[in-house]
């Protein structure tokens, strides 16, 4: 049987190492963002297929999963990446960027769970994640923006936990609490070392499985 993996939002950190698991544990794995310059050359490196996609776009979305259903077959995994950061205090945010911003970040993972669960829920079977922050659990000063997306996510992944778990749909939602390095040095959290997290909480057996998880390096103070 052949298991399919559609991560949205994917560039060179969190979601390559993602995929690189996932093809070594036999997915053919689809990567969609809307760099194709970058993309195509990461896909290639990795063994998987690029899809250009705009987040910001419902119709995007829409298109991009009937196009990966039609070449592999539906996704047993979907991921969604993408967040918009606009900074600034209360004063000076543009309404219209911060309407975008949230769009990008939350209108687009409702999309794409909703288009997930259109193609899991017969199933009975499949795996929705997201990739969530510091700012899904706490706000900061001139971080309003960026923080009502990934707060909203963070709702939209809980309420999908509890809809479609007795469906046997595992929904999670993973904040990533900290920076992400590149030199693993010094047991530094890498985007290798939570691409393993990832893989674990996918193969979680059914009678226990986590909705959310948050992962920060050792040396993070609390």
């Amino acid at each position: 049987m052949n298991k399919v993996a559609l991560i949205i939002g994917a560039g060179p950190g969190i979601s390559a190492a993602f995929a690189r698991e996932l093809v070594a544990a036999g997915y053919t794995v689809a990567l969609a963002s809307r760099d194709m310059e970058k993309l195509k050359p990461l896909a290639e490196s990795i063994g998987a297929y690029a899809f250009k996609v705009d987040a910001n776009s419902i119709e995007d979305i829409q298109k991009l999963f009937y196009f990966v259903e039609n070449a592999w077959g539906e996704p047993e995994l979907v991921l969604y990446n993408p967040s918009a950061r606009v900074k600034g205090d209360i004063l000076s945010l543009n309404p219209n960027k911060v309407s975008e911003a949230v769009h990008t970040t939350a209108i687009g993972a409702f999309t794409a769970a909703q288009e997930a669960a259109k193609r899991m829920i017969p199933r009975n079977h499949g795996a929705i994640f997201f990739t969530g922050a510091t700012a899904s659990v706490k706000g900061f000063a001139n971080s309003s923006g960026f923080a009502m997306g990934k707060f909203a996510v963070r709702g939209l992944a809980q309420c999908l936990a509890r809809e479609l778990a007795p469906q046997g749909i595992h929904v999670a939602h993973f904040v990533i609490d900290g920076s992400v390095k590149a030199d693993p040095a010094n047991d530094a959290m890498t985007a290798d070392a939570i691409a393993k997290t990832y893989m674990a909480i996918l193969n979680q057996p059914k009678a226990a499985w986590t909705w959310e998880i948050e992962l920060r390096s050792k040396d993070e103070h609390f």
